[in-house]
């Protein structure tokens, strides 16, 4: 359809979870990643029902595609310079605030990044627009320097989830403009008559015309960056691999989504195969647009450092530009929560899961204690484990939330984990040390003796929450139940152990838990395990099913979480 002499192009309605598609014309391109939790109709589009006030082209608003995760749009094929972006929104899903009822207390939040920069933070469409069916446009001048735009919708667990019904949140935007703020093949940009065809078709007969021009600039300025970049790295001791984009492009097909292997908090991960046959995983990290390039190079200097058999190693980097891309190790078993309850899960026997259960715990006390610097992974939990052909744990994403200094504990005004695995005096207070990490390792040990998620609605009720129904088999003398009913042979005295131990890193006093060290001595035998005092603390989301994990943040905490469970309460 054409709005205000606009060409809008519709895309691909039956664009579902995991998926990329380029538009007919090949001008714009989406990718959308996510399952919505507990739904049973996995609804990626929402069709209005009603009259959109507030604008003079409601046929823009009479669909809205909606994401449970990460939707991206990408524009294609762009000359650089300035733009302005419209984004048009219009909340058609939720219900009025100022109906009385339960199902006006829904709320859709999310974030908007343009260009990797947030630009719209905790953006809520109705209360922006002052109630549903309103359109609110948001609009944005953006500089394109590389011949590409990209915007970004992404929920990072706030709003609701369970209203007007279950399995309901996530971003929601009915359509997008991008129109330059200059000349295009000598026509003004800003002429409401130009349309998005008359603006690609500009774009390339001016290349051709000027395609020598161009390609002795290219050629410029790559040799310029690749100069610079070659004196920032000198300066960097240890010095680490670097990648050329080129590289990692030829690796990865191009970034082909048949090669996604999933997208996490840092960003999306590709499977690749260098040139000397060696198979990687790339990981294009979203976050680290904010980072100057040098700070970037030092902190995965310093990562490429801590080494060891139980931590995923990394290969090397790619600081090509404005992007960041870091080159792991591939496991060939990818992670651990696929293998416990995956479409292709694993059969894990008892030796493999006492096995895994040791070596996250040597893994952990290596980043605490023998690293340096000493580094708090933040997010220890099945996800961010992986294991490789012959079952090893390897824990990933360690050093990217923020590394760890000197001091035991400090204070930080975001937290950055998953719902299930937090620490409640890190979620609820900021208060970081060593002991989130045990209170995670935890977690995650139940889970690999029970072969169940830290939450599942699917099961009676008492035996939801993992951490709840351990305590009553604990109070009970049943602990033994709580294994795997796969098992058909197990060491009782290691599975006690491994319980007894996971017990006490649960604890709500972080004075309680262990250190990783101690746990390693507990599981061998070294040392008796400590006996427990006091119930397990654990936070959660009412009917929330973390089975595919959100981060959230300290501001959001103190208003999300609807239970804390503990009878001793946060030191």
């Amino acid at each position: 359809m054409i709005s205000d002499g606009i060409l809008f192009e519709a895309d691909d309605g039956r664009l579902g979870a995991a998926a990329f598609n380029v538009t007919s014309t090949r001008k714009w391109a989406v990718s959308n990643v996510g399952l919505f939790a507990d739904r049973q109709n996995q609804q990626y589009v929402e069709n209005t029902r009603g009259q959109v006030r507030g604008t003079n082209a409601p046929a823009l608003y009479q669909t809205s595609r909606l994401s449970p995760g990460s939707l991206r749009y990408y524009g294609l094929g762009l000359e650089n310079g300035l733009y302005t972006i419209r984004l048009f929104f219009a909340e058609a899903g939720f219900h009025d605030r100022n109906a009385q009822s339960w199902e006006s207390l829904g709320r859709r939040v999310f974030d908007v990044y343009i260009q990797g920069r947030r630009r719209l933070r905790d953006f809520d469409i109705s209360k922006e627009a002052g109630g549903v069916l309103r359109a609110i446009p948001r609009i944005f001048t953006i500089n394109v320097t590389e011949n590409h735009l990209e915007i970004h919708l992404f929920w990072a667990g706030k709003g609701t989830s369970d209203t007007p019904e279950e399995g309901y949140y996530g971003s929601s935007i009915s359509a997008i403009s991008v129109v330059p703020n200059f000349r295009v093949n000598g026509t003004p940009s800003g002429n409401p008559n130009m349309s998005r065809t008359a603006l690609i078709t500009g774009v390339t007969v001016s290349v051709a015309a000027l395609a020598l021009i161009l390609i002795v600039a290219i050629i410029y300025v790559k040799r310029k960056r690749e100069e610079d970049d070659e004196e920032l790295l000198a300066g960097i001791s240890p010095r680490p691999n670097t990648l050329s984009y080129s590289e990692i492009k030829a690796a990865t097909e191009d970034f082909s989504p048949s090669n996604k292997l999933g997208e996490g908090g840092f960003g999306a991960v590709y499977k690749g195969t260098l040139s000397d046959g060696r198979v990687v995983a790339v990981k294009q990290l979203s976050v680290a647009s904010n980072q100057g390039k040098e700070q970037f190079v030092t902190e995965i200097a310093t990562i490429s450092g801590v080494q060891h058999r139980n931590l995923v190693k990394l290969h090397g980097c790619c600081i090509g530009g404005n992007r960041r891309l870091l080159v792991y190790e591939y496991l060939v078993n990818k992670s651990l929560d696929q293998a416990l309850w995956g479409k292709n899960k694993l059969h894990l026997d008892w030796s493999a899961r006492f096995n895994i259960c040791l070596s996250t715990a040597r893994g952990l006390a290596y980043l605490h204690e023998e690293s340096s610097p000493r580094i708090v992974h933040r997010d220890v939990k099945a996800s961010n484990i992986l294991l490789d052909g012959a079952l090893c744990p390897k824990i990933s994403d360690f050093g990217l939330a923020k590394l760890y200094d000197d001091k035991k504990t400090h204070i930080t005004s975001r937290a950055a984990g998953t719902i299930g695995y937090l620490a409640p005096e890190y979620a609820m207070r900021g208060h970081l040390s060593e002991k989130v990490d045990v209170f995670g390792f935890g977690v995650v040990a139940l889970e690999i003796l029970s072969g169940r998620p830290n939450s599942d609605i699917r099961l009676k009720e008492g035996r939801i929450y993992l951490l709840e129904w351990v305590w009553t088999l604990y109070e009970k003398k049943q602990l033994l139940s709580l294994l795997d009913l796969t098992l058909s042979k197990f060491d009782e005295d290691q599975a006690l152990r491994v319980i007894g131990v996971a017990l006490l890193c649960l604890q709500a006093s972080p004075s309680m838990r262990p250190s990783m060290s101690r746990v390693v001595a507990m599981l061998v035998g070294d040392i008796e395990v400590s006996t427990v005092k006091t119930k397990p603390s654990y936070l959660t989301y009412g009917d929330y099913d973390d089975i595919t994990g959100c981060t959230i943040t300290n501001e959001e905490s103190q208003t999300s979480i609807v239970s804390y469970s503990s009878s001793s309460g946060i030191e």
